[in-house]
């Protein structure tokens, strides 16, 4: 097994001590764990102050810029986890997200969380992807 950490420069740099991505291979698969994306374009700036669907849009497109930078899409995702500051966002983030995972669904998790590192950021999504080696 080997593990491979990620920080495309196609995503604006980790705030704090993090990686974006981590890899991990198991032979025949690669493992692509992503940390949880928020709002922030490559450029490090805030994208959506208060539209949930901007900012999941911006959350999908990071998401994207990783996977890609990893040899997956999201056709590869078994698993994501998304967290609102409010439940009241749910039908917009669906929305957008139904725009990015066009196949078969992954397994997920959607959670209401009180703040997010950023305060205005109003969603975060990370996810666990799957190639073949």
């Amino acid at each position: 097994m080997r593990t491979t950490r990620s920080n495309p420069g196609t995503v604006a740099a980790p705030i704090g001590t993090y990686s974006q991505g981590v890899l991990v291979e198991t032979g025949d698969a690669v493992w692509i764990h992503i940390s949880g994306q928020i709002a922030i374009d490559v450029g490090g700036n805030l994208v959506g102050p208060g539209d949930v669907r901007a900012q999941t849009r911006q959350v999908f497109e990071n998401l994207k810029a990783i996977l890609e930078a990893n040899g997956a899409t999201f056709a590869d995702v078994v698993k994501i986890g998304t967290y609102l500051t409010t439940l009241d966002d749910l039908a917009g983030m669906r929305e957008v997200r139904s725009e990015y995972l066009t196949s078969e669904p992954p397994a997920s998790t959607a959670v209401q969380v009180v703040a997010l590192v950023v305060p205005e950021a109003l969603i975060e999504i990370d996810l666990v992807a799957v190639v073949a080696s």
